[in-house]
């Protein structure tokens, strides 16, 4: 389903100048899906109008030579996030070092959910370090992480008990994604249900194909998050860590190299 609703974004990008702020409007113009850039240099801040994905909108900045990172999407309520990890644990070889606090899953996918009506959200989905093929995308019934994709259960019906059919498909197949030789691929679905119905729900992303009615089971290119919600635009005016004392970019630098996107 081809997006037609526009929605706003809001990134931090560091600018220094109005050279910066004329460098990115005209990088992000150029771009057909989006209507509208209005840049901030004192606030660091740019806020973009359209219907082009959040992960081509940061890849656009990022070829300038800068970062961005996004803030807010869409209105209060009607965003989320859902960040996609591994829960494969191989079986040969010596066992990872992990130290106090840190987690041995590898982040391998992002997905950036916005609702623009009430009937079209869209799913900006990115995976990252992941074998070449084709992905299946789908919210699961659960959000239970305990065992990774097999305690997140089946494909999310999405169906009412008083109205729904059960020859329905299930609302929770959002579609394909392709990896490419580099392990790279992204992909933007658009799906007629509500923000509020996937909040606590698990996201999966596999290139396993489920019709032979197996259950997912957790392997090195199998990744799973619970989808939360995120900011919407201005709603998060965060500029550093309390808990740490770091600044955004140093935030930014560290889940990087941890394999965020």
């Amino acid at each position: 389903m081809a997006v037609t609703t526009p929605f706003q974004t809001l990134f931090a990008v560091p600018m220094t100048c109005d050279g910066c702020v004329k460098d990115i409007s005209a990088a992000l113009y150029k771009l057909q899906e989006i209507s509208k850039v209005e840049a901030n240099l004192a606030e660091q801040l740019v806020a973009i109008e359209g219907t082009a994905p959040p992960s081509a909108i940061v890849e656009t900045i990022q070829a300038t030579g800068r970062d961005a990172i996004l803030r807010g999407s869409g209105a209060s309520n009607s965003a989320a996030v859902s960040i996609l990890e591994t829960f494969h644990k191989p079986t040969d070889g010596p066992a990872p070092i992990i130290l106090d606090g840190e987690s041995d899953r590898l982040v391998r996918g992002l997905a950036r959910i916005v609702q623009v009506s009430p009937t079209s959200t869209l799913v900006d989905l990115t995976l990252r370090g992941v074998a070449p093929g084709t992905y299946r995308a789908t919210i699961r019934e659960f959000g239970d992480l305990k065992d990774g994709a097999p305690s997140a259960g089946p494909v999310w019906s999405g169906r009412s008990q008083k109205t729904g059919s059960e020859t329905e498909p299930p609302r929770g197949a959002l579609g394909t994604l392709e990896i490419g030789p580099g392990g790279h691929g992204s992909v933007f679905f658009n799906h007629p249900f509500q923000i509020w119905e996937v909040i606590g729900h698990a996201m999966v992303v596999s290139p396993h194909d489920e019709s032979d009615g197996a259950a997912l089971q957790n392997d090195e290119n199998t990744v799973v998050g619970v989808i939360a919600r995120s900011a919407g635009m201005w709603d998060n005016d965060k500029t550093v860590c309390s808990c740490t004392g770091k600044t955004l970019w140093e935030e930014r630098t560290d889940e990087v190299t941890k394999g965020m996107l």
